[in-house]
């Protein structure tokens, strides 16, 4: 008997390590996912198809457009002419049609002349409701839907998907697959940055920024994706005589940077549903004194935890990784603005730039001055987890070389390409899960509940044998 319990027990065991792996932090994923090269799929695709009918209206994606929810930028391109930049909504089972007229703008770089890229946003829609929109008025129409998130209040559920580095490789499009099938129905998407890698192409050939919207589409026309900008987007290159960053993303993408008083698209905030989401940009200025520093400095406040109690933050690179890709790049931002994180009980911070996924304890490192010393990183209740996502399967590949042994600030991680579902239940509750791209669609391979830092701020980090 005993000989047989220990059998089980070994069986057990050998089991539970074939998935994970424990070490000095928490787990590191044993999943070898097969290494291929991660390249762009041809122009020729279907998925970057032109739509049929002259002029047709293509690239078309939307973003909140304003703070509360009520608003949506709706953008496109044209190729042939600018044709119409009006758009025509309704709500459904309303016979009453409205429109809204947008504007139109080009431009140049290097070689390449872009499309007429339209902006449009469509203003004072009812929460919680279902519009038609159409888009090339009076030259080939296209008809498309989004829903508007519920009002904002601190027992409204909204679930978000999460992307990042995304890319148009052939691991790019399972990614969006999987996320457009996942069970798990996102409504809105929160991007963490890098979208097209077109300046790994020769000359940041612009082709490839119009190839990534057309294979985009089939979402952003149809549920709001919340941009961050990443390195991918800067696009300076002087040696070309391309000198201003961002300017394909800023001609090509907005965000309602103004309303929540901004001054740069780069970073803002926006409420939806039960969350205050404030997007950050790890590639302009941050320091004190700095436009983004004093806009941060003042949005906190802002914040109404009774109305919106799940505080998310979006940047690009992350501030806690364990991989050696991109380690410590966000070391400054963090010295910078993670005691107003842990001030502010921020309750989770996503993050993209390394190429694999990661999650992290509630830990902070702010104790640290010259003289003192304390540089390690501890837990902390009143601290966001930390989790990157910029396993989207871009062109560059995935990140597979983790620093040993694993940090105690990590508490899972794993190479593999994927997206994320975070799914608010109520002001206390929300279930998070990772998704990787080899798993079926319904497969969380990591998974955590979030209790609210504000509403109920107790210890959420999972067991390991949950």
């Amino acid at each position: 008997m005993r000989s047989d319990l220990l059998s089980v027990f070994l069986v057990l065991g050998l089991v539970w390590n074939s998935s994970v792996l424990f070490c000095n932090g928490g787990i590191t994923s044993k999943f070898v996912r097969k290494v291929e090269k991660s390249i762009d799929m041809p122009l020729h695709s279907d998925v970057f198809r032109v739509p049929p009918g002259h002029n047709a209206p293509q690239q078309v994606h939307i973003t909140q457009g304003d703070i509360e929810g009520k608003a949506v930028i709706v953008s496109w391109v044209t190729q042939e002419a600018p044709g119409s930049n009006t758009v025509h909504y309704w709500k459904e089972h309303s016979s009453k049609k409205h429109k809204a007229h947008g504007k139109t703008n080009t431009y140049k770089f290097y070689n390449y002349t872009s499309g007429y890229i339209h902006h449009c946003t469509i203003r004072n829609l009812e929460y919680d409701s279902k519009y038609y929109y159409v888009v090339g008025v009076g030259q080939t129409e296209r008809k498309f839907w989004f829903f508007t998130p519920p009002k904002a209040g601190p027992d409204v559920p909204y679930t978000f998907g999460l992307i990042g580095d995304l890319g148009q490789t052939f691991d790019s499009n399972i990614t969006l697959t999987h996320y457009e099938h996942s069970p798990k129905k996102g409504q809105a998407v929160l991007f963490v940055g890098d979208l097209s890698y077109a300046d790994n192409h020769p000359n940041h050939d612009n082709n490839r920024w119009d190839s990534w919207g057309r294979f985009a589409e089939r979402s952003t026309a149809y549920q709001p994706w919340i941009w961050t900008t990443g390195n991918h987007e800067l696009d300076f290159a002087p040696e070309i005589g391309e000198n201003k960053p961002f300017k394909p993303f800023t001609h090509r993408y907005r965000t309602p940077y103004r309303a929540s008083g901004s001054t740069e698209p780069f970073w803002y905030s926006i409420k939806r549903g039960p969350a205050y989401i404030i997007v950050l940009s790890s590639y302009s200025a941050y320091g004190k004194y700095t436009p983004q520093y004093s806009w941060l400095e003042e949005e906190f406040p802002k914040v109404n935890r009774t109305e919106t109690p799940w505080l998310i933050v979006l940047n690009h690179s992350p501030w806690y990784n364990s991989y050696d890709y991109h380690y410590m790049e966000g070391e400054t931002m963090r010295v910078m603005y993670e005691p107003w994180f842990v001030k502010n009980k921020v309750d989770v911070v996503f993050s993209g730039h390394v190429h694999a996924y990661e999650r992290s304890e509630r830990v902070s490192n702010i104790a640290y001055t010259v003289v003192n010393g304390i540089c390690s990183p501890v837990k902390d209740q009143s601290a966001p987890v930390y989790i990157t996502i910029g396993d989207g399967g871009n062109i560059e590949g995935l990140a597979t070389k983790m620093t040993e042994p694993q940090p105690k600030y990590s508490a899972y991680r794993e190479a593999s390409f994927g997206h994320a579902i975070f799914s608010i239940k109520n002001r206390t509750h929300a279930h998070y899960g990772w998704h990787r791209n080899q798993d079926g669609y319904a497969v969380e391979a990591d998974t955590m509940w979030f209790y609210n830092r504000f509403w109920h701020p107790v210890d959420d980090s999972p067991s390991f044998d949950s």
